[in-house]
């Protein structure tokens, strides 16, 4: 009895074998032959994508500065430039890195909010805007930060950078290894606050905006550069934004002022309307009304010229053979693009890609291209990459899915 069962079912088992030779015979010869297709669409609503200063003839824009810039800060793209190399003093707009390294390490879980900071002799001794700190008096970083950010309080900047590092040399050093690190190569911090009484520390007005476009990555900042007016010690001193913009402007999120007799007056401005955030740095302006004129006349241009939008494109999943499933979905990753206004409607796109393909395929493997143009002229390319893995079928899994293809 046994003997016939196991006879039978060998039987079975090689018909059923030989039908699934001859299956996979036939799913080779259907295989595809990698042939490409290419997909328009004329839908987008997105304009030219700006990677270079976009020229502006120097009477246009009304900017009373030695050194401007205007940059777009998701994307880094420069909507306007005047001398954005030239090395200047900064004064206390150096303070952009220092809250800058304070925000990272607070991120990185190294400080916290309601740690307790106490002023040394040196933080207590320094000169200029400050929030008249005393030697061995304690406050909250919380505090330490607002004192910073909204009265460019000198004395503050210097215990932050203490309390960080241990000593003001090692904060500068750090200071200028993440300089490095964000392409500053124009810039040489001497301290945390700016001053230039003895050596004179310099940078330029895209190293400047390079650092506060890292800076407003941190949400937590904005806590700080937007207040107008507010107190520390318990109410008791109060404190007035330097930068005037954040109570004049629409839209302003900061972000610092500086000023000293070498540097005269300068401003990283940053305001964000529409969902799109503008950096405007102006240096060494003759007047601390010209340099807030000259931030305002920048925003107002980029705000009235430009938006930002992120393209949606259709991906519809693709035939795969041989694999464990059937067909997979290809994306892409695409920050958002500068859009200039009288542009739009002059993009397309295009999506390059075969037609099926053949497992394995990896995750991330890619698949095709996606490429956008303005009036035919290629301006951005994207690869498409596979979502998830699909791992080559296997023998059992093909069985499987024949057998259930035959008895269901």
């Amino acid at each position: 009895m046994k003997t016939r069962f196991f006879r039978t079912s060998l039987a079975l088992f090689l018909t059923l074998s030989f039908l699934f030779s001859l299956s996979l015979s036939a799913l080779a010869d259907e295989y595809p032959t990698q042939e490409t297709v290419v997909l328009e669409d004329t839908s987008i609503d997105v304009s030219s994508l700006y990677e270079e200063a976009v020229e502006v003839e120097g009477d246009v824009l009304d900017v009373a500065a030695r050194s401007a810039i205007l940059m777009e800060a998701e994307t880094g793209s420069i909507l306007y430039e005047k001398n954005t190399t030239e090395h200047l003093p900064i004064a206390s707009v150096t303070k952009v890195m220092t809250l800058l390294l304070i925000a990272e390490a607070i991120d990185e879980g190294v400080m916290k909010l309601d740690d307790m900071v106490t002023v040394s002799d040196t933080a207590a001794s320094m000169g200029g805007s400050q929030a008249y700190m005393e030697a061995g008096e304690q406050m909250s970083l919380h505090e330490m930060l607002k004192a910073v950010a909204v009265a460019s309080a000198n004395d503050g900047a210097v215990a932050l950078a203490e309390h960080l590092c241990g000593t003001v040399s090692a904060f500068v050093e750090k200071m200028n290894k993440r300089a490095k690190q964000l392409g500053m190569t124009e810039t040489l911090f001497l301290n945390p606050t700016g001053l230039d009484d003895d050596e004179v520390p310099y940078s330029c007005a895209r190293d400047v905006a390079l650092m506060s476009r890292e800076l407003v990555k941190h949400e937590l900042i904005f806590n700080y550069t937007t207040i107008w007016m507010d107190t520390i010690r318990n109410g008791q001193f109060g404190l007035a934004n330097t930068n005037k913009l954040i109570r004049f402007y629409n839209g302003a999120t900061g972000l610092k002022t500086g000023s000293t007799s070498k540097a005269k007056y300068c401003l990283s401005a940053t305001a964000k309307k529409d969902g799109m955030h503008l950096i405007a740095v102006v240096l060494a302006s003759e007047t601390s009304p010209e340099r807030f004129a000259s931030a305002k006349t920048l925003l107002n241009y980029g705000f009235a010229t430009y938006a930002l939008i992120t393209p949606e494109v259709d991906t519809s999943p693709v035939k795969v053979w041989g694999g464990s499933k059937n067909s997979v979905v290809p994306t892409y990753d695409i920050t958002s693009i500068q859009v200039r206004k009288e542009q739009k409607n002059r993009i397309t796109y295009k999506v390059t890609m075969d037609k099926e393909f053949v497992a394995p395929i990896a995750k991330g493997q890619v698949l095709g291209k996606l490429q956008f143009e303005l009036d035919g002229t290629l301006i951005r390319e994207i690869p498409l990459t596979a979502t998830d893995e699909v791992p080559k079928i296997t023998f059992m899994e093909r069985y499987k899915r024949l057998f259930t293809l035959w008895f269901t």
